[in-house]
């Protein structure tokens, strides 16, 4: 049966398969992943007054490395969600397939909020 209380729940709560009921986000990249771009973006910074055209150019590179990191982990939790409710029994994945539908939502809510 459909619960529209549930289905109603702020997009702002994940709720992914293996983490159903955990407080707050997840990032989307790697934290390792964000200190590096953090440092590199930093770097160009600090060197735009002395080499404007290569602190461009590191921040381009920076940007550059940030979506691959994004596009990459999104690829990698949609493989995972779509894992959790593709090939399951019609008769038990009604719970799956509300879960993957809040965690389909939370994300894309993240991103067009980014």
């Amino acid at each position: 049966m459909y619960d529209q209380t549930r289905a109603q729940q702020p997009a702002d709560r994940p709720v992914g398969l293996g983490e159903r009921s955990s407080p707050g986000h997840d990032p989307l990249i790697p934290s390792d992943g964000r200190e590096k771009v953090v440092r590199r973006l930093g770097h160009a910074v600090n060197a735009f007054a002395d080499a404007p055209r290569e602190a461009l150019e590191e921040a381009e590179s920076a940007f550059d490395e940030a979506t691959e990191a994004l596009l990459k982990a999104l690829t990698e939790r949609r493989r995972v969600l779509r894992a959790g409710w593709q090939d399951q029994d019609p008769e038990t994945q009604s719970t799956e397939l509300r879960l993957a539908l809040r965690e389909y939502r939370e994300i894309t809510g993240r991103l067009l909020r980014a």
